[in-house]
C-alpha cells in the first residue's frame, strides 16, 4: 500500500509504552515511510485491519546509546584478568587501537553496531577519536576511519551521530602544561584545534549537520586533559556552525580532577563553564566525581549527563550522583561506553541501583524515568529529537521485549515496564524496527551474523 509515495506498515502491540501515556494495551501503530503516522491505543483484536504485524510482549521506542567507543568491544573479557586500574586498562585499549585500519575497523564496528541492534539500540553516539594511521600519518582521505564508522552503522541498520573528537594532548604535567601525544595517541591528534576543525568540515555535513540519511555530525572535546582551554573554542564554533551536539568526558577519574585543579585552579566542570562549553546542546559523559558546586553548574546550564554504569563499575571508577544531577536540572542519558556489556536495560537499572547502594533508599528513579533516559533523552542529546517516542511524526523505531522468557514470565500488564527495566535483558528483545524497516526479527539480526562477525573481527586485534 502506498500513501504519497511512501510505503505504509501497521503493527499491533499487545502492550506499548507511550511516554506521554504510560503502558497501554492493544496499540495499533501505523507508519508511512520512516515515520509514525498514527498511534491508537485500546484497540480490540477483533477491530484490527488486515495486513499488520503482531508484536507480543512490551513494545518500547528505540533505545539510544549515547556514548560508544566501538573498538573497545574487543577488550571484553580480555581486560578482566587480574586486577589493574583504569590506567592499566587504557594500555590494553591502546594495543587494540594500534592494530586497527579502515577495513578492520569497519568489520569490527559493523558487528558491534549489529550487536547493539540486537539489544534494541536504534541510534548510537560514536565518540570517535581514532582518526589517523600509525604515528599520526594521514590517510589519503583524513576522515577515512570516520567514514568506516558511518558505513558500519548503515550496514548494521542503525542511525549514528559521529561525535568527531578533538584530542590534542596526552594529559597534564605536574605544572599544568599539556603533555605531548606519544605512541598510539599520535593516531588521535590533528596537531591543533584549527586543523581538527578543517578535517571535520571536510566530512561534508550539510548546513543542518547531516552526513547522510542515517548519519549526523556531532563534535566532542575528549576531556580537559586532552584539550587545553585555549583550544576549546574552535570545537564550540564547529558545534554552532552545524547545530551539532557537543560531548565531553568529564570527571571520570579523581586523578583528572586533581590534575585540572593543579593546572587551572578549578574543577573540570568549572573550566568548561568558564570557556562557554556547557549548555542544552552539551552532554558530559560520566560526571562521576563532580562536586556539589559542579552539580549546580551542570544542572543550571541544562547540560545533559550521560551515565555509563556498567563501564564505571567495570573500571572501578565509582558511582556518580545521578539523583542530584537530575534534581539540579540535568537531563540524563545512557551509554555502554567500553561495551563491557551492551545492554541499555542493564545501564538503566544500574542508575537506580547505584543510588540505592549510596543512599540506602529505594525509588530515586521510576521505571518511566529510566526508560526516558534510554529513549527520548538519549536521542535528543545525539541530535535526533524526532526519535525516542512512539508518537505520530516521530521516526518509526519499535523495540519489542518478550514477556514469556525465564526472566520476565509472569509479568503483569500493570507493571510490565517495571519488570522489563528491573529484570529484563537484551536477550529478551525479539524484534527491532528502525525508521520503519525490520532489522531484528525473532531475536536474529537480518543482515549480520553477529557472533561470527564479532569473533572474526576481534581475534586478530588481540594478538597472542
Amino acid at each position: 500500500m502506498q500513501v504519497s509515495g511512501e510505503a505504509v506498515r501497521r503493527w499491533y502491540a499487545d502492550l506499548a509504552w507511550l511516554p506521554a501515556g504510560g503502558v497501554r494495551p492493544g496499540v495499533l501503530i501505523e507508519a508511512a515511510g520512516e515515520r509514525f503516522a498514527s498511534v491508537t491505543p485500546d484497540v480490540r483484536p477483533g477491530d484490527l485491519p488486515p495486513g499488520l504485524v503482531r508484536l507480543p510482549g512490551l513494545t518500547l521506542p528505540g533505545l539510544a546509546n549515547a556514548h560508544s567507543h566501538a573498538f573497545h568491544r574487543a577488550l571484553r573479557g580480555a581486560a578482566q584478568a587480574g586486577q589493574g586500574t583504569f590506567w592499566t586498562w587504557r594500555e590494553r585499549m591502546y594495543d587494540v587501537a594500534a592494530r586497527l585500519e579502515p577495513d578492520s575497523y569497519l568489520a569490527l564496528a559493523r558487528a558491534v553496531y549489529a550487536e547493539m541492534a540486537l539489544a534494541g539500540i536504534t541510534c548510537v553516539g560514536e565518540f570517535h577519536y581514532l582518526h589517523h594511521a600509525a604515528g599520526g600519518a594521514r590517510y589519503t582521505d583524513p576522515n577515512q576511519l570516520g567514514r568506516s564508522l558511518i558505513e558500519a552503522a548503515a550496514q548494521a541498520g542503525l542511525r549514528i551521530t559521529l561525535l568527531d573528537t578533538c584530542y590534542l594532548s596526552g594529559g597534564l604535567a605536574t605544572g599544568g602544561a599539556p603533555e605531548p601525544l606519544a605512541g598510539t595517541q599520535l593516531r588521535f591528534g590533528d596537531g591543533d584545534s584549527g586543523r581538527w576543525a578543517e578535517r571535520v568540515h571536510a566530512l561534508g555535513a550539510d548546513p543542518h549537520g547531516m552526513l547522510g540519511p542515517h548519519a549526523r555530525l556531532g563534535v566532542a572535546i575528549h576531556s580537559v586533559r586532552a584539550v587545553p582551554p585555549g583550544s576549546i573554542h574552535p570545537v564550540i564554533a564547529v558545534s554552532h556552525a552545524y547545530g551539532a551536539p557537543l560531548h565531553v568526558h568529564l570527571s571520570e577519574q579523581i586523578a583528572e580532577n586533581q590534575a585540572c585543579l593543579a593546572a587551572h585552579g578549578v574543577t573540570p566542570t568549572q573550566l568548561l563553564d568558564r570557556v562557554g562549553a556547557l549548555g542544552p546542546r552539551t552532554t558530559v559523559v560520566h560526571a562521576t566525581h563532580v562536586t556539589g558546586a559542579d552539580v549546580d553548574v551542570l544542572g543550571g546550564s541544562r547540560t545533559t549527563v550521560c551515565l555509563c554504569p556498567t563501564t564505571e563499575a567495570d573500571l572501578a571508577d565509582g558511582i556518580g550522583p545521578a539523583r542530584a544531577l537530575a534534581s539540579a536540572g540535568s537531563p540524563l542519558s545512557l551509554g555502554s561506553d567500553s561495551h563491557a556489556v551492551i545492554d541499555l536495560l542493564e545501564e538503566a537499572r544500574r542508575v537506580e541501583l547505584g543510588e540505592r547502594l549510596i543512599s540506602g533508599q529505594r525509588g530515586s528513579f521510576s521505571a518511566g524515568a529510566l526508560a526516558r533516559a534510554a529513549t527520548v533523552a538519549g536521542h535528543a542529546c545525539l541530535g535526533w529529537p524526532e526519535a525516542g517516542e512512539i508518537a505520530p511524526g516521530a521516526l518509526a523505531d519499535l523495540v519489542t521485549v518478550a514477556l514469556d522468557t525465564p526472566r520476565l514470565a509472569g509479568a503483569s500488564s500493570a507493571t510490565a515496564l517495571e519488570s522489563v527495566i528491573f529484570a529484563g535483558t537484551a536477550a529478551d528483545i525479539r524484534s527491532v524496527v528502525i525508521s520503519g524497516r525490520d532489522v531484528v526479527r525473532e531475536g536474529q539480526h537480518l543482515r549480520v551474523d553477529v557472533p561470527a562477525e564479532l569473533a572474526a573481527a576481534i581475534g586478530p586485534l588481540l594478538g597472542s
